[in-house]
């Protein structure tokens, strides 16, 4: 690995510089471990890559920790890739420079903006500091602790609406993530509440949905109903409340509009799901308004460059190229990497760059403990325990090969679930 000191300031010799180790960020580095004419610099703010479709996983503990957070010095060791931990200050677009929060400068001869986003609480009251979010590998233990914590209080709760707001859990949003949230705790509870002595029904999860549909953001019609069918068959109750808009969170409570008139939800336990925002070092970057879209993310060519940096790449959840939309999932983002990776290659190459060309074979969505449903081309519908292993095995294919290696020297990913597979 060439040491950092010994890049001088020329163009070719600048390194290749990549902010976000995210699915984005990652596997562009990884895509470029065999180019060799420049140096690879990844910077990300923490030590762990974090496999987020799988967070409900590790809440569940249906998969280890080593598995969803593994190290990046591990991921990229002898790979000939620089990891940096430190966080994105600024970026200077005209001088081609990137600097850190701890002083530390790098000039670049390509920059990869994989920065991600950041959650929106949408200006509601409250929401912020009263909500849980779901993004991190912290998150996922603060919430089990949390929860776990909630139903030992409940079993030594004489007032009974004190206790039913103990075992009420409000999720806010109705997407993808919502309804999986709602539906791993519908299972996983449960199995937590009951060795207390505790009575599963009892326990309510209920989801807050702005809009008159759950998973509005998916095309289709048939993987909505599996899911809304799903939900009603878990262990614990699942409400759902269409049309219902949160307008304060407070200690105790969430207040929401619906049907023209005020609510109150005591609760001891609400899960943020909804509402991203562009990360803020993305928001301070000098492009003009007519090169973003609603969401204040950058629009890229199909190519995934900046229109006005050709040398700056962009993908993930902070960019869109508005010729082909893509949904800001883990698919998507991997596939960005790879093309990203290409483009670069092609043009220290001296060739021009292509479009990038994304296939999404399917939908996955887990619906439960050891339960998901796959939409595959949009005409095949698998839920269950079969849903599961096409989904874990299709997650599999996207993690880096040491991660694939560790499952595979576990034995977590069995011969039982390949044999499922292969009979589909």
């Amino acid at each position: 690995m060439r040491s950092l000191a010994q890049i001088d300031e020329t163009n070719d010799a600048l390194p290749i510089v990549i902010l976000g180790g995210g699915f984005a960020g990652l596997f562009t580095a990884l895509h470029l471990r065999d180019l060799h004419s420049c140096p690879i610099i990844l910077i990300d703010q923490s030590w762990n890559f974090v496999f987020k479709p799988l967070l409900y996983e590790l809440l569940s503990s249906e998969v280890k920790l080593e598995l969803i957070c593994p190290r990046y010095d591990a991921l990229l060791h002898n790979s000939g890739i620089t990891f940096v931990l430190g966080t994105v200050e600024a970026i200077d677009l005209d001088q081609k420079q990137v600097k850190l929060g701890s002083g530390l400068k790098y000039s670049y001869r390509h920059l990869v903006l994989a920065l991600g986003s950041t959650t929106s609480y949408l200006g509601i009251p409250g929401a912020k500091e009263h909500t849980r979010s779901f993004r991190t590998a912290y998150d996922v233990f603060a919430l089990g602790q949390h929860l776990r914590n909630r139903l030992q209080i409940a079993t030594q709760t004489e007032d009974i609406e004190e206790r039913r707001a103990m075992l009420t859990v409000v999720i806010v949003g109705g997407g993808a993530s919502g309804v999986e949230m709602a539906a791993t705790l519908a299972d996983l509870l449960p199995t937590w509440y009951i060795p207390l002595g505790g009575n599963p029904q009892e326990i309510r999860i209920v989801i807050l949905q702005r809009g008159s549909e759950i998973l509005k953001e998916s095309k289709s019609d048939r993987l909505r109903e599996i899911a809304q069918s799903a939900l009603q068959e878990r262990t614990a109750s699942v409400n759902i409340l269409l049309g219902s808009e949160v307008k304060a969170v407070h200690p105790g409570t969430v207040e929401f509009e619906r049907n023209g008139q005020r609510w109150r939800l005591a609760t001891a336990t609400v899960i943020w799901t909804t509402g991203n925002a562009t990360n803020p070092v993305i928001d301070s970057l000098p492009i003009p308004t007519e090169n973003r879209d609603e969401h204040n993310r950058l629009l890229v060519k199909p190519t995934l460059q900046l229109p006005e940096f050709i040398e700056v790449f962009a993908a993930g959840d902070c960019a869109i190229d508005p010729s082909n939309p893509q949904p800001a999932n883990a698919q998507v983002a991997y596939q960005q990497g790879a093309a990203i990776a290409h483009n670069i290659k092609a043009l220290i190459a001296g060739k021009s760059p292509t479009p990038a060309t994304v296939n999404l074979p399917g939908t996955l969505m887990k619906l439960g403990l050891h339960q998901s449903a796959v939409e595959i081309f949009d005409r095949y519908e698998i839920k269950g325990q079969l849903g599961q292993a096409i989904r874990l095995a299709t997650y599999l294919e996207l993690m880096p090969t040491p991660a694939r290696n560790f499952v595979n020297r576990t034995g977590w990913f069995t011969e039982e679930i390949l044999k499922q597979i292969a009979g589909v």
